[in-house]
């Protein structure tokens, strides 16, 4: 029996061209999208929809099968109607529904169509995305599981023709009793370890969490600074045109530290960047840009390049790990980096003992800074003089 469930109504109130449906596992992502394309495609003859995900196993399993039992349970399904071996369902009235994967450059290339679906968005890129939308006339309908933040929050969000909506569980009405306790002993067990904790953030409240082998688990967003916060320092990661320069500022409350973020952009020289530093409050740099900080110092900031030894990286991630971190919510490159920062990987999947560089700018300032402030006498074998 089919059941127009919240996520359902809640699907059908989004107005602009872009449709970004966020949500946890059960939550009616599919099963509320799907009846939407088929509603508007027996109203609309002729309508082209297509409905992508980045495989055709993963479309036979998922959207297609579910599209195909959406039709029978509504009494709507045609036998004839479905062309199997090109995956396309054909209404009596010219519209079409068809299933393909983003594997399949030609399609990606290829004919234009009236309503676009990316099943599953986060599993393909952004440029197949590009692709796609750009030769979609009216509507787009993307859904995902938030495992971390990708394209559809950092280049599609804040886009003035998307809507965005967040679904959870609670929102399907249609799900049977016991896989909803099933999902709510996820609560529980989020009390217990940082892994059931990320779980029951993705899957059951439907939020963005952590990828599975995130380098730092140990933080936690705050709203603003308290007044009573200690100051500590700064960290400071140079870049100019590729990569941007990196400050954040680092506090001392409550047995745990704040971390906000001062500044994250490009193309600046060394007396605008010096221009964000307070005089009299240190800075931590990285040392292999000993021209930039005697530039900065020259400007009258106080500005020192961080000690490297063997291994710096890790030594410093060590020593981070061991803290409890707060970072402000305005902090939004910060935690970015945070929530993609993972451990590397060989051919195999095995787990390498360093992470995976590339966007961690704003991390690396604070390395320099937490290697700095946190090392002590302990550690004074692994410093070159």
């Amino acid at each position: 029996m089919f059941i127009r469930t919240k996520a359902i109504n809640k699907i059908l109130s989004l107005k602009k061209r872009i449709k970004i449906i966020q949500g946890g596992t059960s939550a009616g992502k599919t099963y509320g999208i799907l009846p939407v394309l088929i509603d508007k495609a027996l109203r609309n003859p002729k309508l082209e929809i297509s409905v992508v995900a980045e495989s055709m196993p993963h479309l036979r399993r998922g959207a297609t099968k579910d599209c195909l039992k959406i039709l029978k349970d509504t009494e709507r399904y045609i036998d004839d109607n479905f062309n199997k071996s090109i995956s396309r369902y054909q209404f009596r009235n010219g519209s079409y529904i068809e299933f393909f994967s983003v594997e399949d450059s030609t399609k990606l290339r290829g004919a234009r169509r009236d309503i676009l679906y990316i099943n599953e968005c986060n599993n393909i890129s952004f440029e197949s995305y590009n692709e796609l939308a750009i030769r979609t006339k009216r509507e787009v309908y993307l859904d995902f599981n938030p495992t971390a933040e990708f394209w559809a929050h950092t280049e599609l969000k804040d886009d003035k023709d998307a809507d965005f909506l967040v679904l959870n569980y609670k929102d399907n009405d249609a799900l049977d009793e016991r896989i909803v306790v099933e999902i709510e002993k996820a609560k529980k067990k989020a009390e217990t370890s940082a892994y059931w904790a990320n779980w029951w953030r993705v899957y059951g409240l439907g939020e963005i969490g952590n990828l599975q082998g995130v380098v730092f688990d140990n933080w936690n967003e705050i709203d603003k600074i308290p007044e009573e916060a200690k100051f500590l320092g700064y960290g400071l990661d140079f870049g100019y045109s590729v990569d941007p320069s990196a400050i954040v500022e680092v506090y001392q409350w409550n047995n745990k530290r704040i971390v906000n973020e001062v500044l994250y952009q490009n193309n600046l020289v060394n007396s605008e960047i010096a221009k964000k530093l307070d005089s009299g409050r240190i800075c931590y740099a990285d040392s292999a840009e000993p021209k930039s900080i005697e530039e900065i110092r020259r400007q009258g900031k106080m500005i020192k390049g961080v000690r490297k030894g063997r291994d710096s990286i890790n030594f410093g991630i060590q020593l981070m790990q061991g803290q409890e971190y707060l970072i402000t919510s305005q902090s939004k490159n910060l935690i970015k980096e945070l929530r993609a920062y993972i451990w590397d990987t060989d051919k195999t999947g095995k787990r390498l003992s360093k992470p995976r560089g590339g966007n961690d700018h704003l991390l690396d300032a604070l390395r320099y800074h937490e290697t700095e402030a946190l090392a002590n006498s302990n550690y004074g074998q692994y410093f070159i003089k």
